[in-house]
């Protein structure tokens, strides 16, 4: 592909917003198109790649910059162009810039310093090292710092995974059951998937397989009356009603009315009609209180950091910071005592996270179970046999990147005794 001065120009004047950190970049990136109706699918898919090129090696292109000339912006969207696309590739460069790329072609990128090849804010590079150790911190930077691959969930209620399978097969798209949830179905390669029937028709939803895999540690059944307590756009609440096959009360509470309303497609397609979705003001709404001791089971899929979605949103490691996490932590304590109270006896609250951080995943279980008894920690080796996955675990569901192919998740199962 031939890249032009125009898309060079769009790549260059979008940096000078997304690099301002003042919003999520995929809100920046669908604006900036919705005001540039005229450009191309093939070009916005150019500027698109090389806005999330340079968010995701943010260090190390600003490290390789330095040595260049012009607006920083144009130095970042050329290194990220030739990275993608090759010198050669770039129409409407000069001889200057042509040699200056082929300089920074030579250096040796294992040589920058370690904290700026980690392409990661230091507090973040070091709370990972203190968590993970030296060596599991880098093979997770690693994978951290490329495209996450597409993941579908199969609508069990319209499709079987085999056959979705094979009807995507014989469409010419490459790909393959994912490893452990049993309804996910992983692409290599990029498709229209709006356009597929598949998808119009509801059979599959985009979904990552671990948040396919929280859902399913669940545990929902038939007839049960089930909650997602902070729904979103719905993802795990389709797959929850899907499990609960179309049976039973899901309801989705959400703060957002703007998620909600994302929602609505994705159910009308879904065929469910066990699924109720309502706003609330907040995790101590009247219209919660109405549920006490009554769900079998309610997932707490928490606000958090995302920082287990860095390959997605690379833009959030550069947006959050260490006191934004502590208030994170707050919020998370008083989301999940709430919801405990919903839970009846006997029944599970499920808390999870999309972080790969302790202080929102273990301490806040821990400090949890240690102010409420009456709830009880379920190991996850345990709850993974019941739901017949095969994957070893402790305690705790703790996906990472590099090790399941999944986006960073966390989760923990809890019981209420009395």
């Amino acid at each position: 592909m031939k890249i032009t001065p125009v898309v060079i120009r769009h790549i260059e004047q979008l940096l000078k917003d997304v690099l301002q950190f003042k919003g999520p970049a995929d809100v920046l990136v669908s604006r900036y198109f919705r005001s540039h109706p005229k450009l191309g699918m093939r070009d916005r898919g150019a500027v698109a790649e090389s806005i999330y090129r340079v968010l995701r090696n943010r260090l190390v292109y600003s490290n390789l910059s330095e040595s260049g000339k012009g607006p920083r912006e144009r130095r970042l969207a050329l290194i990220a162009l030739s990275d993608i696309y090759g010198i050669d590739a770039l129409n409407g460069i000069d001889e200057a810039e042509k040699a200056w790329l082929e300089h920074i072609a030579t250096i040796d990128r294992t040589s920058l310093p370690e904290k700026v090849r980690a392409n990661l804010p230091p507090w973040l590079f070091t709370r990972l090292v203190d968590q993970y150790g030296q060596a599991d911190t880098w093979a997770l930077v690693d994978v951290l710092n490329t495209p996450a691959p597409l993941d579908l969930r199969v609508n069990v209620l319209k499709g079987r995974r085999d056959d979705v399978l094979s009807t995507l097969k014989e469409a010419g798209v490459d790909c393959a059951a994912t490893p452990f949830a049993t309804t996910g179905i992983r692409l290599s390669q990029k498709v229209a998937l709006q356009d597929m029937p598949v998808f119009k028709n509801g059979t599959v939803e985009v979904q990552d397989e671990g948040s396919q895999l929280l859902a399913q540690i669940v545990g929902a059944r038939r007839g049960e009356l089930v909650v997602d307590f902070c729904a979103g756009a719905g993802g795990k609440t389709l797959a929850l009603g899907a499990a609960m096959k179309n049976t039973g009360r899901l309801y989705a509470y959400e703060v957002s009315e703007k998620r909600l309303a994302n929602m609505k497609p994705r159910l009308a397609r879904s065929g469910l009609s066990n699924v109720h979705p309502i706003k609330i003001a907040h995790e101590h709404d009247a219209r919660i209180k109405r549920l006490a001791r009554k769900a079998d089971r309610v997932l707490v899929d928490s606000p958090c950091s995302g920082m287990g979605t860095l390959r997605r949103n690379p833009d959030l490691k550069w947006r959050q910071n260490e006191e934004a996490i502590a208030e994170l932590g707050v919020k998370q304590r008083e989301i999940l005592a709430s919801a405990a109270r919903l839970v009846k006896p006997g029944g599970r609250l499920i808390y999870a996270t999309c972080s790969l951080l302790t202080e929102e995943n273990e301490q806040v279980v821990s400090d949890f179970l240690a102010q409420d008894p009456r709830f009880k920690l379920v190991p996850m080796s345990q709850v993974l046999a019941e739901a017949k996955v095969n994957l070893e675990m402790g305690d705790y569901l703790k996906l990472l990147p590099h090790k399941h192919g999944t986006d960073g998740f966390f989760a923990a199962v809890l019981e209420r005794t009395e």
